[in-house]
């Protein structure tokens, strides 16, 4: 079995240890030992969008995550999981909750009218990605999140750093999306045709 320590290594770090030994070993059953929540769901998604069955046992504050490759080998990038075939593919980045400098106030009114505001774009707007302070557009009692919460469920994949969330102390509070990372998120801008950075 192929084991890896991820404890102590900053995101994407932990994914990419684990997207290498796949690469360089294709192992039937992996473990990943990580030391943070955000790491945990990262890994573990990874897995499962690799063919792995994933499982997580805590261990005092570290998780130990155990991958054994299911039945159905193939596997497709993390970032790939729709088409809009014939429709040009719009990722957003969102690094911050408010619009603009000046007036606070004012900037995050003008968020709050952009987000409502999205859904008018159709077809096109294909992910939105959270960071840094845009993070918290997704969490309990942001004005903003039945607004996300509407362009999720129309199909939009919505992705919030995990980084970003931990940094903030808001993992736990996050209400939309997938808590995602940087290689989640370079692959998500490498397959869009346009990216938009707020």
């Amino acid at each position: 079995m192929k084991i890896i320590d991820a404890r102590k290594l900053a995101c994407p770090a932990p994914v990419l240890a684990a997207k290498q030994a796949i690469e360089n070993d294709n192992p039937s059953e992996m473990e990943i030992l990580v030391d943070n929540d955000a790491a945990r769901q990262n890994v573990t998604r990874f897995l499962e969008s690799r063919s792995y069955q994933s499982s997580v046992t805590p261990e005092g504050p570290d998780f130990r995550i155990t991958g054994t490759r299911g039945h159905n080998t193939s596997s497709k990038p993390l970032s790939d999981k729709t088409s809009n075939s014939g429709t040009q593919k719009i990722m957003i980045m969102v690094a911050t909750d408010r619009i603009g400098y000046g007036d606070d106030i004012l900037g995050q009114k003008l968020m709050i009218s952009f987000i409502k505001t999205l859904k008018e774009m159709g077809p096109e707007l294909w992910r939105l990605v959270f960071v840094n302070n845009g993070v918290k557009l997704t969490v309990s009692g942001a004005d903003t999140l039945p607004d996300l919460q509407d362009i999720a469920q129309a199909g939009v994949t919505i992705m919030v750093c995990g980084t970003c969330l931990t940094y903030f102390n808001l993992l736990d509070a996050k209400q939309v999306g997938e808590t995602t990372n940087m290689l989640d998120i370079v692959t998500a801008m490498q397959l869009a045709d346009k990216v938009i950075n707020l």
